[in-house]
């Protein structure tokens, strides 16, 4: 196997390990808010810890902070920290699966964004998009409920998803030319930085003061590890590393199976307190994901067997 070829396959690997820690993230995250953690305090405590775990690392390799990395870290920073602060609130007002599914929306806004950044549109991707758009749209909809379900938590999330489509094609832009364990730490440290400073400014109950209760639960802290450890200290390095092998709508493909891992870890109910249900019409959205995966990543291969015959009966 050429060499190109196994570090393609290594990063699609990766990045699909990385969506389903991330889809776990989303039951974690509702079981510390509905333990009594506000948006702010989870979120400060969640990147304190991928920002104390992305430094140890980065000490003990010496990776060096040159300038435009870090100012590429602090932009992706930014980005992040209004992402997850939108998404995050939203979970507040949605169920978890919703949430995941509405997010996984950026599998369309990533290659929009991409289009208007320069970046080329293989059409095997187009199309996988729109097929993931299709699942998402059986996921989402609650059939007899008003507005078909839609909330305020749904908004916000929608807003973040258009911003996850954003952080995806910056990082794959930046993730050429500076470091992935810089982009990961910057970024990671300006989202605790910002959600410190907001989450002190705010009245009771929005800041720190229902913090101590809700750390007293040992789940807690499971949740902050998981969230703060793989979901943010690995998976944000792993992103920032592996998505220069990868095209930004190739990656939000990839990452377009996070609400179905989402959805299968809410409807187990391993999670203390996040149960929830799926009917025929969203576990078909669900199928319907996870065939857009393989549209963008067998796509190409496939149309290349069909045309190989057609140029060598030409040939002959």
């Amino acid at each position: 196997m050429p060499e190109s070829r196994r570090s393609h396959l290594i990063a699609v690997f990766a990045m699909a390990a990385i969506a389903a820690i991330w889809g776990g993230g989303f039951p974690a995250t509702k079981y510390c808010l509905q333990a009594g953690l506000s948006v702010g305090a989870l979120l400060t405590l969640r990147f304190a810890v991928g920002t104390l775990g992305l430094g140890l690392m980065m000490l003990l390799l010496r990776v060096p902070i040159r300038r435009q990395e870090a100012l590429d870290g602090l932009w992706l920073g930014l980005v992040l920290a209004a992402l997850f602060w939108l998404q995050t609130d939203g979970l507040r007002f949605t169920t978890t699966s919703k949430s995941g599914f509405i997010t996984g929306l950026y599998v369309i806004f990533t290659p929009l964004v991409a289009l208007l950044a320069g970046d080329r549109l293989r059409p095997s991707h187009g199309l996988a998009a729109l097929v993931a758009l299709a699942g998402l749209a059986l996921l989402v909809r609650e059939p007899g409920a008003a507005w078909g379900g839609w909330n305020r938590g749904d908004s916000e999330t929608l807003l973040a998803s258009a911003l996850c489509g954003v952080q995806i094609v910056m990082t794959a832009h930046f993730s050429r030319r500076s470091s992935g364990w810089v982009l990961a730490f910057m970024q990671v440290a300006v989202t605790g930085a910002l959600s410190l400073i907001i989450t002190l400014a705010l009245p009771a109950p929005h800041g720190f003061q229902g913090a101590g209760a809700a750390l007293s639960r040992g789940g807690t802290w499971v949740s902050l590890g998981f969230m703060g450890l793989l979901a943010t200290t690995l998976a944000f390095y792993v992103q920032s590393t592996m998505q220069a092998r990868l095209g930004a709508t190739e990656s939000a493909i990839l990452f377009s199976t996070e609400p179905v891992w989402t959805a299968a870890i809410a409807i187990s109910g391993v999670v203390p307190g996040v149960l929830e249900h799926l009917g025929p019409a969203q576990l078909a959205g669900g199928l319907l994901i996870l065939a857009a995966t393989f549209v963008a990543e067998l796509g190409p291969r496939l149309l290349k067997r069909l045309q190989r015959p057609e140029a060598e009966e030409a040939i002959g």
